[in-house]
């Protein structure tokens, strides 16, 4: 009962003191506004967009259930199976060339050929010239079969709805354009503009080659309202019934595994950085909170003198910040409510469901919890240095100076513990543990340096030599006095510029290598579906066309691994994977070959002689391998065209990936791929060719070999460039939140320090000095300490960044001089011009009134 009446009496004063309001408090509650807002926000966004995908998954994919096999069709007992279980639709996909009529101009295309069951849910939106069904408007009319196309097809050829276009062998019509296809979100990213047409379409066009890369597709729509457990009754079938069929079978419930993959990660780097911003937040907190009970000494001093505990001072402030902090996250909790209905505006085009309208709590708890705990594990060590101050010590302060010295044990030891809360949380709310474990070492690592660099900028300046000018000795002075702002200010800013230099630097790299060094060193084209009857007519049109190119062919099949040592593969990596998962999802391009590719160097085993007859083997990539938990000696059971092949991983080669040439993660041995339909996949570099020479070869190409697709590099390259530039974009903008806090406790801790510096100007005014002398000795020390800042961010930066593209991603690192050259301008603007902003004002006052409360 006592506990309870001295909580109750500890409310009383706490609320009694804010009767005043929040006047010193606003950074504070912008703080823990901005990170709560950030975390919550991005969670909340991917929630509703995953809460989208799951409700609309069946229109997503089609059906519920969506079988795909490479290569090859449904045999008859596979059709009747799925016909058995429901409506099944049946489509292909595949990429090739479409071509104007007369062979002067073609492009690439992602062909889909659909029977008259597609769609089976939802609608394909479309502009047709005439009424009627679409299964009519692809129909066969005098050998011409319907199309319909995308505006940016037309555009690429110059033709309009109702002209004719050539694709393969066959010749069809367009007879509309192609707005939206309710399921194009599950087949992923489409390289180039779809072409829609029917399945016997597909068949007169002569693309359906042995080999050839072709998807099909088999959705599967099951009566009535039916449940996960049916939909997974029939997955266990069909794998029961069929062992070897090779399928790869998805249901509503993953429509668009990739897209979700996608936004999961993108999520939790973003609640990374929100938590970055949060916890640089917290700085602010502590200053904002020291500030506070400095401000509160003589009444801190009247409670104790009357009796009040330590503990008591402690719990009364405590609660007092609390509740400050709880409008900080209600107001970031209302912002992140409104970010993905704003969001869902901008992104309507962009994503193929609406985002849910409803308010995703579980996100908006956590983050409202990330925000409390922030609070009180950078508020409750400043509190604690009140409770253990007596009385007469802050009666006998209470003319200036601020509280020094350390907090009690159990004041830190609770802070701690709430630390560890919080790193849990983080854990929880980021969802790939090493990534966040990662992060998060990385962030106190951060602190710890920062505020080492504050403590050597301070003994530098301490034991820097005495220098003539006034100003600059008396900002030299001002950085390594007592009470100095220096680590506050280096904390402060420095993560918010290091995180800033990091991304910039591996933005800036990652583009230099794509639109500079790739294009030097990537072939020209790949060329894929040529036919063992066409390499040699193939082979002499490139020798005719490019001269002086460099043609480099391989043969090229699909296969998904089924087993690894006679264990599944999904089961295998839960065991055994540490990475290159994505080697076991969908099927993988396979080759063989008696030599050893180029590219490529072995690293542990031996390659097989060119006439090796015996068991069939296997060379693996290296690093795919290593994180796969592969040996050499091991087995893999890969499925190709519905029959499994078992080979023995004969050697590890380390392949250079970054080179764009013909590389694969598998190259079997010649026999243990002997028999199976094939085309081959071919590269040619050339790096004189000019754009025209190169038209003149895809040309050349296409209009003697329809059957043969070519993908130009050069197009692929700027695709890429143009996504990566889109997504650099939404980091900086995710960067500039925790740069956004870094500036606000920037401006918190100068503000904090308006009473000390009101004070400096006081005296120095009584000893003669002018405005400019001080203007000029304040605009000295923030821009010594902004520039040593800065000095730590590109360093601490570029270091990080040097990481990630040298370390991670196996790519030549250079330093950005230009980039250097904006942190250093941008720290310097920020301290000196907050710094000056800060004071100026003081600057301006006489000293008398200022004389009097001294």
């Amino acid at each position: 009962m006592k506990a309870i009446a001295d909580l109750r009496l500890a409310c009383r004063f706490a609320l009694r003191e804010l009767r005043g309001g929040l006047s010193g408090f606003f950074i504070f509650v912008a703080c823990i506004a901005l990170g709560t807002a950030a975390i919550g926000g991005v969670n909340a966004l991917s929630a509703a967009i995953q809460d989208s995908l799951s409700s609309e998954g069946r229109t997503i994919l089609g059906g519920d259930l969506r079988f795909e096999l490479n290569q090859r069709e449904a045999t008859d007992e596979e059709r009747a199976f799925l016909a058995d279980q429901g409506e099944v639709a049946e489509s292909a996909v595949l990429r090739s060339m479409a071509r104007v009529p007369d062979g002067s101009d073609q492009t690439l295309v992602e062909v889909k050929a659909v029977d008259g069951n597609w769609p089976l849910v939802g609608s394909v939106d479309y502009e047709a010239i005439e009424e009627g069904a679409l299964a009519s408007l692809l129909a066969e009319d005098g050998g011409v079969y319907g199309a319909l196309v995308p505006d940016l097809l037309l555009q690429r050829l110059g033709l309009s709805v109702g002209d004719e276009i050539a694709l393969g062998t066959g010749r069809f019509r367009i007879a509309g354009r192609l707005l939206t296809e309710p399921d194009a979100a599950s087949e992923g990213f489409a390289f180039a503009p779809r072409f829609l047409t029917s399945l016997d379409g597909l068949r007169a066009s002569g693309l359906l080659l042995p080999g050839a890369l072709t998807e099909w597709q088999y959705r599967l729509k099951l009566p009535g309202n039916t449940s996960q457990s049916d939909i997974d009754a029939v997955r266990e079938a069909a794998e029961e019934r069929f062992p070897e069929a090779g399928w790869s079978i998805r249901d509503r419930d993953r429509a668009a595994p990739g897209l979700a993959r996608n936004i999961d990660r993108f999520s939790q780097f973003l609640t990374l950085v929100g938590l970055t911003a949060l916890v640089v937040g917290g700085v602010g907190v502590a200053n904002a909170v020291r500030a506070h009970v400095n401000g509160r000494r003589a009444v801190i001093a009247t409670l104790r003198s009357l009796g009040a505990s330590g503990g008591f001072v402690f719990r009364v402030y405590l609660i007092q910040i609390m509740i400050i902090a709880a409008f900080g996250v209600a107001i970031g909790c209302i912002l992140a409510a409104l970010i993905p209905p704003v969001a869902g505006l901008f992104l309507a085009g962009l994503l193929p469901v609406s985002i849910s309208g409803g308010l995703q709590w579980l996100p908006l708890a956590n983050a409202a919890l990330c925000g409390f705990l922030v609070t009180a594990v950078f508020a409750i060590p400043a509190l604690g240095l009140s409770a253990r101050v007596r009385p007469a010590d802050l009666f006998r302060d209470a003319a200036g100076g601020a509280l020094s010295g350390r907090p009690e044990l159990r004041y830190l030891v609770a802070a701690g513990i709430l630390a560890l809360l919080l790193a849990g949380l983080a854990l929880l709310i980021a969802g790939n543990q090493t990534v966040a474990l990662t992060f998060m070492g990385g962030v106190l690592f951060a602190f710890l340096v920062l505020r080492l660099v504050g403590t050597l900028l301070q003994w530098l300046a301490r034991h820097a030599p005495t220098v003539r000018s006034t100003p600059l000795r008396l900002a030299i002075g001002n950085i390594h006095r007592p009470g100095a702002l220096t680590p506050s200010v280096v904390l402060a800013l420095g993560l918010g510029l290091t995180l800033l230099v990091a991304i910039g630097s591996i933005d800036t790299n990652l583009r230099r290598q794509i639109s500079g060094s790739l294009p030097e060193i990537a072939p020209n084209f790949f060329f894929l579906d040529v036919q063992n009857d066409q390499i040699d007519e193939f082979r002499s049109i490139i020798a005719e066309t490019a001269p002086d190119g460099e043609l480099n062919a391989v043969p090229m099949l699909r296969g998904r691994i089924a087993l690894i040592n006679d264990v599944e593969a999904q089961e295998w990596a839960d065991r055994h994977a540490e990475g290159g998962e994505w080697v076991l999802r969908g099927d993988r391009g396979l080759t063989y070959s008696p030599t050893l590719p180029e590219n490529s160097s072995l690293v542990e085993g031996e390659w097989w002689a060119e006439d090796h007859s015996g068991e069939p083997l296997v060379s693996f990539a290296e690093e795919e391998g290593r994180e796969l938990g592969l040996s050499v000696g091991d087995s893999v059971t890969i499925n190709v065209l519905g029959r499994d092949v078992t080979a023995r991983i004969a050697n590890f080669r380390r392949v250079e990936w970054e080179s764009l040439s013909i590389n694969f993660v598998m190259v079997f041995s010649p026999n243990a791929l002997a028999g199976a339909p094939h085309g081959w996949l071919a590269t040619l570099t050339d790096p004189s060719a000019s754009a025209e020479e190169e038209a003149a070869v895809v040309r050349a190409v296409t209009n003697a070999l329809p059957t043969v697709t070519t993908i130009a590099v050069r197009d692929a390259i700027t695709l890429v460039d143009r996504l990566v530039g889109q997504l650099a974009t939404a980091i900086r903008a995710a960067a500039a939140v925790a740069l956004i806090a870094s500036v606000l406790v920037l401006a918190g801790a100068l503000a904090a320090g308006q009473a000390a510096r009101r004070r400096d100007a006081t005296v120095l005014k009584m000893l003669g000095a002018t405005r400019g002398t001080l203007i000029t000795a304040f605009a000295s020390e923030y821009a010594l300490i902004g520039l040593a800042t800065a000095i730590f961010a590109l360093a601490a930066g570029g270091a990080a960044a040097a990481y990630v593209i040298s370390g991670l991603m196996e790519l030549p690192f250079s330093f950005d001089p230009a980039l250097a050259l904006i942190i250093i301008v941008a720290a310097l603007v920020l301290t000196v011009g907050f710094g000056l902003l800060g004071t100026w004002r003081i600057l301006g006052e006489k000293a008398a009134p200022a004389l009097r409360n001294l």
